[in-house]
């Protein structure tokens, strides 16, 4: 039997990458999921791909309101929380020189506070421990120009889930952080104006990556598996890089 039999996980920015990869795996290995994105005809096409035992609830993860009624939809279908999957990000380019406010507070509103109350709101209904995975980046630890805002967002994730193990050890809940490199996804060709500079990056990315390539959603939807379930049972407060070495050599 599958380690994430009968549980229930919560995966933000759900419908497409690396979200919607882990939701086809959690389902896969046993798990009913609630996925949340912010449009709602990704939001079909990928409750059509995932198939069964899957919720989709549509809303912006910076949006309080929004995330209150994701859990409260939560609470109504199952009751219960084993795995929050923080996945829900956003990346711009900006260097020192002329990033913005807006281009500030975007970012921040998206990958640290997003993260920060999606936790926050789902630990209520964590009543019988469980697995928290804040999706951070293989940058956090890297100088990458033009990606000084979100770098420090995600650094921010690996801090938080050195606090959270500490608060929230005694309710048998784990915090992990999961650190993916570049990964074939269309968060890539979203930070670009023409396909052809997407994939000028991407050969890029796969130059700098001792395996020569970009990872797989699936790939890191296998990591996200083991830290979600029984299988990491003794792991808590870690960083796990899934970046092809990109950052570790």
């Amino acid at each position: 039997m599958s380690t994430l039999e009968g549980k229930v996980a919560v995966i933000t920015g759900g419908s497409s990458g690396i979200g919607l990869a882990t939701a086809k795996r959690f389902v896969r290995e046993g798990a009913y999921v609630f996925i949340t994105g912010r449009r709602q005809a990704e939001l079909d096409k990928a409750k059509a791909e995932i198939g069964k035992n899957v919720t989709t609830v549509q809303g912006d993860v910076s949006n309080l309101g929004d995330l209150d009624r994701l859990y409260a939809t939560v609470k109504a279908e199952k009751g219960i929380v084993d795995v929050v999957f923080a996945n829900a990000g956003f990346i711009e380019h900006a260097q020192i020189f002329d990033l913005s406010e807006e281009h500030y507070d975007k970012t921040m509103d998206t990958d640290l506070k997003g993260v920060i109350f999606t936790v926050q709101k789902g630990l209520p209904l964590m009543t019988r421990g469980g697995s928290i995975i804040a999706v951070s980046s293989c940058l956090h630890s890297m100088g990458a120009a033009a990606h000084g805002t979100y770098s420090a967002a995600k650094a921010g994730l690996r801090a938080l889930v050195r606090v959270w193990t500490q608060e929230l050890k005694s309710k048998g809940i784990r915090a992990n952080s999961l650190s993916p490199g570049a990964t074939e996804t269309p968060i890539i060709r979203g930070q670009f104006d023409s396909d052809e500079a997407a994939d000028a990056a991407k050969k890029h990315f796969a130059s700098l990556t001792p395996m020569g390539r970009l990872g797989r959603p699936e790939e890191i939807a296998a990591a996200a598996y083991f830290l979600a379930s029984d299988e990491s049972s003794f792991i808590t407060g870690i960083d796990l890089p899934v970046d092809g070495g990109l950052a570790q050599v």
